[in-house]
């Protein structure tokens, strides 16, 4: 078994994992603070209080930031202080097991391809909607994460210039019109004008010190007509978005998840409009899916604990033309789909070695 952990801008998840991507254990507390150090000491405390209760052989660390290619340093974080910080060093010398450190998302996307909605696709393009927007790519059973290890920004394209000001320092940027932060934007702003409007929505989440990202899901699952509209401008600014990175890439299937993915259909439905309005040659090519991620939350600490794993046999120093893990693939036994519903466990994975080794 493996620990993953995710590491967001609110919340800090840790999971014992099997490598079945069956969660044995899991713990999540609030993200202490935005410093390196209180997130180290937690991280740590976790990972103690997993290990004492399972056998484990490896630990995966799932960062909100940009990784380096040697999976060691966040080199910068948009939603917390990292700023150059040597994590994989530092928690070294107190965890005493093999121990990566990857971007939240890619370790998101890992979860997916292996074990849940984006199993077997040849290219996945990965969007996980939290505070910001994280993402990923898999391409032909591999991780890409470029040149640098820092491929896959993709909240942080500017679809707005000029407009609302990111915690990268730009202006415009693609989070900042579908994400959990633009959302809750959205929401207060509304409950500051004294709009009549959203006189319902405070009443269904109990007033404007209570407006959130998960109350505001909340109330549009159960009906509130604004919570619901301000999911489906969300949803419009995802659907744009993505057609954008499909004209770029020609993935056959777009994976979401993230906490905001738990709208569902409300999310998901206006942002398949938008792309289907938007997407370049629309009409006259095959079109990728957009699909809800199987996991949501859990995704980060799966894919963490995974490529965990994964760097036993094969160290991520080894990472060649940005692709890793390099040696191997798996390929799935056909399920009925009744079946592939009830669990990661129910996976039947067989290994095979093949030439892109």
């Amino acid at each position: 078994m493996s620990i993953g952990i995710d590491i967001g801008g609110t919340k800090v998840a840790a999971g014992v994992v099997d490598g079945s991507g069956a969660i044995a254990e899991r713990l999540q507390v609030a993200t202490p603070s935005h410093s390196p150090v209180a997130v180290e000491n937690t991280i740590v405390e976790l990972v103690e209080e997993l290990a004492s209760r399972h056998p484990v052989a490896s630990v995966g660390i799932g960062a909100a930031g940009w990784v380096d290619t040697d999976q060691a340093v966040v080199r910068f974080s948009p939603h917390l202080a990292w700023r150059e910080e040597p994590l994989k060093e530092r928690l070294q010398t107190r965890i005493r097991l093999p121990l990566i450190v990857d971007n939240d998302a890619n370790a998101a996307a890992w979860a997916e391809y292996r074990f849940g909605a984006g199993a077997d696709a040849s290219v996945m393009v990965c969007i996980t909607l939290g505070t910001g927007i994280g993402g990923a790519l898999v391409l032909d059973g591999r991780l890409f994460r470029g040149s640098y290890g820092m491929a896959g920004e993709w909240g942080h394209m500017i679809v707005v210039p000029g407009g609302h000001r990111c915690e990268c320092g730009n202006r415009g940027c693609w989070e900042q019109y579908a994400s959990g932060n633009a959302l809750v934007r959205e929401a207060r702003e509304l409950a500051g004008s004294r709009s009549p409007v959203a006189q319902s929505l405070l009443d269904a989440v109990g007033g404007a010190e209570a407006i959130t990202g998960p109350a505001i899901t909340q109330a549009a699952v159960g009906g509130e007509s604004l919570a619901a509209e301000l999911l489906g401008d969300v949803g419009h600014w995802l659907g744009l978005g993505i057609a954008n990175l499909v004209a770029a890439l020609d993935p056959e299937l777009v994976v979401v998840g993230g906490g905001v993915s738990e709208a569902g259909e409300l999310l998901l439905g206006p942002a398949r409009q938008a792309f289907d309005r938007t997407l370049t040659g629309r009409g006259f090519r095959p079109s990728a899916r957009i699909v809800e991620a199987r996991f949501r939350n859990d995704a980060g600490l799966i894919g963490a604990a995974d490529l965990a794993r994964h760097s036993l046999d094969e160290p991520p120093g080894r990472v060649v033309g940005g692709l890793w893990p390099r040696r191997r693939r798996f390929r799935r036994r056909a399920l009925p789909p009744e079946s592939r519903r009830r669990g990661p466990h129910l996976h039947g994975l067989t290994r095979r070695t093949d030439e892109t080794a």
